[in-house]
């Protein structure tokens, strides 16, 4: 029909032009708009269509997508994974059975309450309900704090049906926010915008969840108010209904910009006071109930739908619950209380029941197979201890138990990130050091890719030596990364407090610790640390008041109009707010896909570890169009230091090229630092070096930045420990080093 419909065509012209046009790289695709015309598929063309439809010709050009995934596999195979492994262990190789789904829509769900009544009635309804109502964080929080967030779409999208079917009375799925929304990108090559929109249309029932972080919306600094309004909005489009607001000093102004930029979003503001210490302990005065009532009656002063208690570290002890909730639900009789927490110490279950008797509406917990130690509280044990009370839940224990099923399995797969390698119980010593739970498999990760996985206890001892520094403060992101980088730096460095508060008009400080006390994250209760304040500074200016406040508007268009020319027209208003959180990230993402494809199309066994020689396999790019893959081969190293690796795809021969960096890195031998030789300036950790700051022959003086390494999210500036002349400089932008590795010398 096509063939006749080209040569009856009324303009022997075009049909000249048409010709000219079809060569390899041209046919293909004209002939996808042809296949995908709305006229065409309804049979009512004549002699016209060509002419008709000129948008046949906007030809666009083919992925390629098949190749360049050829090409990810075959790196995998040569080097591993591209994102790094904390642990050798290796994915299980069972695959999880997927519980069984009812045809047909999934039941009506909170979420029906919220887009009938809007967030003032829905918050109505859930004080009104009868029971206890649980947050599930299984889709977020619960793997980020087991499996160092490293789950992947592929994989919640798997057993989202079931929940979306068998769990429509939760008050929400959380999925979003926090840590995920950058870790998609950097390290599992995955769009976080994609995985809510996907999420969103498999889930329409249950309300959806997020974390953000105040004015620091998903990063780890302050942004211009309109980004964090933008963000809202655009996150409220894709289908986010409810937003936990939080900052992580508790610092007011911050706090009240992301609830009105929720609001604005049209978003459930569910405000959250970040709790630490112990209000049940008369000795702990700094962060006392009358600290955290006061705080709340701000939020709730600001119009918050939501009040929640966000205990990040479970530290939160039964009786302190207990007193916290009844002395707030006595406050705010009409405002429906959730509470959060860790089940670090074990506590977790005990310290929720005690909460909700105490009278809150809402509680966290992650299904069984993903709970305890630093997730959540146990959902089966919740549903189990308050089913036949005023607290029952009306969750099926029996579904509980298919979904939890499901997740025991897909943990296996994740076993290179899995906190167990490592940890192998709850500790009570977080009750000492108030590491936060979403922090702890991270930071032990980060721990490990710095050379001081076996040292994980003395950064454990650290962060709390670090925590009293800085000035006891509120941990949760971002000011707990940097009370964690801060702690690595000593464990790294050998250094004691003491030590540190001594030498710290010298010390090259992690960046995140200079910027915080800068103040470029807020105001800490209490104020800064001094003297350490001044002696780190030094001269560096000093942020006054809401870091964001003074802070010009981002121009959207303009950042539009970068990415278009960097990338193409088709960029979506959700690739500009990833580009405007995360510039570097973004781009690096960004390049990624455009040299190895779709990889979020690979299961995670294939992603994280490639397959094996012989090994057959699918993989389905988009509904309709599968390949079929099986790889054949690995060629030995070539004098270019590549290997070539053989696969056949849909029955054809094809192999790709690799270079084997690990080869090239044994070939390659960089020069270490001499401790007893002053001038030689050596890596204070392993890391990447973001930027030079000095060229050779320049004259440099004490205490000035020379580069910035990163490792892991945490960036150092390394400053030059003395006054002299540049000789010369060993490393460039992008260098990968080692601890020690020489980076520059200096002669005084």
């Amino acid at each position: 029909m096509l063939a006749r419909l080209l040569i009856s065509s009324s303009k022997l012209v075009k049909n000249v032009f048409v010709c000219s046009l079809f060569s390899p790289q041209t046919n293909i695709p004209f002939l996808q708009n042809v296949l995908s015309n709305n006229q065409f598929l309804n049979g009512t063309v004549d002699t016209q269509f060509i002419d008709e439809n000129p948008d046949l010709f906007n030809l666009k050009p083919v992925q390629n997508r098949a190749q360049k995934l050829l090409h990810y596999l075959g790196h995998v195979m040569v080097n591993g994974p591209t994102t790094p492994i904390p642990v050798k262990a290796k994915p299980s190789p069972i695959d999880p059975v997927i519980p069984p789904v009812p045809l047909g829509e999934p039941p009506v769900g909170f979420r029906d309450v919220l887009l009938r009544e809007g967030p003032d009635g829905f918050a109505k309804a859930v004080r009104a309900h009868q029971g206890l109502l649980l947050m599930d964080t299984t889709f977020r929080d619960a793997h980020q704090s087991l499996l160092a967030t490293r789950v992947r779409t592929h994989d919640l999208k798997r057993i989202a049906p079931f929940v979306a079917h068998n769990f429509s009375n939760l008050f929400s799925v959380e999925n979003w926010g926090g840590a995920t929304f950058d870790v998609a990108m950097r390290f599992l090559c995955e769009c976080p915008w994609k995985r809510l929109q996907e999420l969103r249309a498999l889930m329409p029932n249950v309300p959806f969840q997020m974390l953000l972080r105040g004015a620091n919306a998903v990063g780890y600094t302050n942004y211009p108010d309109n980004a964090v309004f933008k963000f809202c909005e655009v996150a409220k489009e894709n289908g986010m209904d409810i937003f936990r607001v939080f900052d992580s000093l508790n610092y007011l102004p911050n706090m009240l910009l992301g609830m009105e930029a929720a609001g604005a979003a049209g978003g459930v503001v569910e405000a959250a006071i970040s709790y630490t210490g112990d209000v049940s302990d008369p000795t702990r005065m700094k962060y006392s109930l009358d600290y955290y009532l006061k705080l709340a009656d701000e939020l709730v002063k600001a119009g918050t739908h939501i009040l929640c208690i966000k205990d990040m570290a479970g530290l939160l002890k039964p009786d302190s619950g207990r007193l916290l909730v009844a002395s707030l639900r006595d406050r705010f009789p009409d405002v429906p209380i959730h509470v959060h927490t860790h089940d670090t110490a074990g506590a977790g279950v005990a310290a929720m029941l005690a909460c909700a008797e105490a009278g809150a509406d809402i509680v966290d917990v992650a299904v069984d197979s993903m709970a305890g130690m630093t997730s959540q509280p146990s959902m089966g044990a919740i549903v189990a201890c308050a089913k036949g009370t005023k607290l029952n839940t009306g969750i099926s224990l029996e579904k509980v138990f298919d979904y939890s099923e499901y997740w025991e399995v897909t943990r296996g797969i994740y076993a290179p990130f899995d906190c167990t390698a490592t940890m192998k119980s709850g500790n009570s010593d977080v009750y000492e050091n108030e590491i936060p739970g979403g922090q702890y498999t991270n930071l032990h990760f980060q721990a490990h890719s710095m050379g001081l996985g076996n040292k994980f206890k003395e950064v454990k001892k650290a962060y709390a030596e670090a925590n009293k520094l800085l000035g006891d403060l509120i941990k949760v992101t971002p000011s707990s990364k940097i009370v964690g980088d801060l702690a690595q730096f000593m464990v790294q460095n050998s250094l004691t407090r003491a030590e540190v508060e001594e030498r710290a008009d010298e010390l090259s400080f992690p960046l995140s610790v200079v910027e915080f006390l800068q103040g470029h994250i807020g105001i800490p209760h209490g104020g800064f640390p001094e003297p350490f304040r001044s002696k780190v500074l030094k001269s560096l200016p000093r942020v006054e008041g809401r870091p964001g406040a003074t802070l010009p508007s981002m121009d959207f268009q303009a950042l539009e109009k970068q990415l278009q020319e960097a990338y193409g027209d088709e960029i979506t208003p959700e690739d500009v707010m990833s580009a405007a959180m995360y510039p570097k990230v973004f781009q690096e993402f960004k390049e990624f896909t455009r040299t190895f494809g779709p990889v979020d199309c690979l299961d995670t066994r294939l992603f994280l570890d490639g397959p094996k020689i012989a090994e057959e396999f699918e993989v389905e790019l988009e509904r309709g169009k599968t390949l079929h893959i099986k790889a054949l081969a690995l060629g030995d190293l070539n004098k270019a230091g590549q290997r070539e690796v053989f696969f056949e795809l849909n029955g054809q021969l094809r192999s790709v090229l690799v270079k084997d960096t690990v080869a090239m890195k044994e070939m390659h031998f960089h020069p270490k630092a001499l401790k007893d030789v002053r001038g030689q300036i050596g890596a204070p950790m392993p890391g990447k070096v973001v930027e030079v700051k000095v060229k050779q022959g320049q004259q440099v003086e004490k205490g000035q930045p020379l580069c910035v390494l990163s490792a892991m999210k945490m960036e150092t500036v390394v400053n030059s420990p003395l006054s002299g002349i540049v000789t010369k400089i060993y490393v460039t932008t992008d260098s990968t080093l080692e601890g020690d590795d020489l980076i520059l010398e200096i002669t005084e």
